[in-house]
């Protein structure tokens, strides 16, 4: 019998209600991030792919449902050892004036640091790995307030690395960089990917970037999970209408064969969803 793509997934949630207060994000919400791959939430403004990338950090808790992480309910874990697994890039991270590069991404250690176990030659070959991984070895006595919106990405992406974990959650890392540097950190995230087999989950807008750099979509609706896939099976125009409410033709990409979404003027076509 084939098994539920739920049970096999490094990362999963069962039928979770998300809310904040009074106010329900989403309900009955379940999916299946795979192991070892690029995965990455889509939808509208609004939808709740925040939200859920929170729940799947533990910054949320569901109020009704289970998340999973390599088969063990998120609650279960302690913090310490949680961090040792699950990494978070948040939203615009902010940094302490005057801190380098070193010693922002040796901040990733903290999770393997406790009162019997100080600094180590470990500790100190993680950083070097990561900084060496994000190409900022030679900016490792920097100020990040002195970087370029890439550089500091990158950074942030180092302190992550060299926390180790097995799973990269990130949230919209591409927010606010230019196209240049968007690409530079898409990059850095496949290389990741490919390298060291890391399963990366991300929220990002640009629905072009996810078909290119993701094994996995998942696209949202009012906090529903309305797709679920590779690009090839998820990109189609009554997909892009009912989540973004646009009217597009997909295309093959000339560069990459991934789903190319083309825009076009007017309304998109009336999908009868009720959502």
């Amino acid at each position: 019998m084939q098994q539920d793509p739920l049970d096999t997934a490094i990362l999963s949630a069962k039928s979770v209600r998300l809310a904040y207060d009074q106010r329900c994000v989403a309900d009955q919400l379940s999916l299946a991030i795979p192991k070892g791959r690029i995965s990455v939430i889509l939808g509208a403004n609004g939808c709740g792919k925040s939200t859920l990338l929170r729940a799947l950090a533990r910054l949320l808790k569901p109020t009704t449902g289970h998340i999973l992480l390599d088969g063990r309910d998120l609650r279960s874990y302690a913090s310490r050892e949680l961090a040792r697994t699950l990494g978070l890039l948040p939203q615009a991270p902010n940094a302490p004036a005057g801190i380098r590069v070193w010693e922002l991404v040796a901040r990733g250690r903290y999770p393997h640091q406790g009162l019997l176990r100080q600094w180590s030659e470990t500790d100190e070959q993680a950083v070097r790995q990561a900084l060496a991984n994000t190409d900022l070895s030679e900016l490792a006595e920097r100020p990040v307030d002195e970087l370029s919106g890439g550089q500091r990405q990158r950074v942030w992406l180092a302190m992550a690395l060299a926390q180790q974990p097995d799973v990269m959650l990130l949230d919209e890392p591409t927010t606010w960089l230019d196209i240049a540097h968007q690409f530079e950190v898409l990059e850095l995230c496949r290389r990741l990917n490919h390298d060291q087999s890391k399963t990366l989950v991300m929220v990002l807008h640009d629905l072009n970037q996810a078909a290119r750099y993701a094994d996995h979509l998942i696209v949202l609706k009012a906090g529903q999970v309305i797709a679920e896939g590779p690009p090839e099976h998820v990109i189609k125009p009554d997909l892009i209408a009912r989540a973004f409410g646009l009217n597009a033709v997909i295309i093959e990409d000339p560069v990459t064969a991934t789903p190319l979404v083309v825009p076009i003027a007017g309304p998109a076509p009336t999908t009868g969803d009720p959502l």
